[in-house]
């Protein structure tokens, strides 16, 4: 048996990891080709990053803090709240 890396991006409305999350992306390698295949949910698979820490999930990452530009504060761009998972199966 191999063991493969499931990994699940997770965008929370804040920094903590118990804030809602907003949007969501999972990939399974197990698949073939290039790009591991996206696993689809019609809805998040977590309420919070917590709840994905609680069903076995590993965070390896979490995204810096960094304080908008003066004048700035109000611009909508990027997600900001990324966490990053991962789950080793077999």
């Amino acid at each position: 048996m191999s063991i493969r890396q499931q990994v699940l991006f997770l965008y929370l409305a804040s920094s903590a990891l118990d804030a809602p999350v907003v949007a969501w992306s999972e990939y399974d390698g197990a698949g073939e080709g290039p790009t591991p295949p996206v696993v689809a949910h019609p809805s998040a698979p977590y309420a919070t990053g917590v709840d994905a820490l609680r069903d076995g999930w590993r965070l390896i990452q979490a995204s810096a803090l960094n304080p908008p530009t003066p004048g700035h504060e109000r611009d909508l761009s990027y997600l900001k709240h990324e966490f990053i998972f991962e789950k080793l199966v077999e």
